[in-house]
């Protein structure tokens, strides 16, 4: 299983919308809104590398309001 944990800055007022579309996207395993210089994290699980990269792309970048993400990567054997 890869995983990633993404954080995401949105346009001001529509973290919770967001929030609310993220838990819609079937690879997003959890999503917190947090204090900060972001404003959402969210954990994304997927079988493989390129599965997830399409969720990252296609599904969380696209969400409206979402004005820039940086994800991070799990390191397999250091769980």
């Amino acid at each position: 299983m890869k995983t990633a944990y993404v954080l995401i800055n949105c346009d001001l007022g529509y973290d919770e919308q967001i929030i609310k579309e993220l838990k819609h996207v079937s690879d997003v395993k959890e999503v917190h809104g947090v204090f900060g210089a972001y404003d959402i994290l969210a954990k994304v699980e997927s079988d493989s590398v390129k599965t997830l990269r399409e969720t990252l792309m296609w599904k969380i970048r696209k969400i409206d309001n979402v004005r820039s993400t940086l994800t991070l990567m799990g390191i397999e054997g250091q769980e």
